[in-house]
């Protein structure tokens, strides 16, 4: 899941290379804290956060097949 993330991530963003995906496996969910250059974070996150609830929604189907949740979170710098 995590590279699905990242391949959807790094199509966005101008800069990629300063990408950073962590992710923490708990019993039923998984979360991921996104960190990236402070130019990309108004990208990542989309008007009115439209972007971002996109990506949560397409990770939280893929988790759904395995009975978890995902939760994503943007760490501003």
């Amino acid at each position: 899941m995590k590279s699905v993330l990242l391949h959807i991530l790094k199509a966005l963003v101008d800069t990629p290379e300063a990408l950073e995906v962590s992710e923490i496996h708990g019993h039923e969910t998984i979360f991921f804290e996104l960190r990236c250059d402070p130019a990309d974070v108004g990208t990542l996150i989309g008007k009115n956060g439209k972007t971002i609830s996109a990506i949560r929604t397409l990770l939280n189907a893929l988790a759904h097949r395995e009975n978890r949740q995902v939760v994503v979170e943007v760490i501003e710098p």
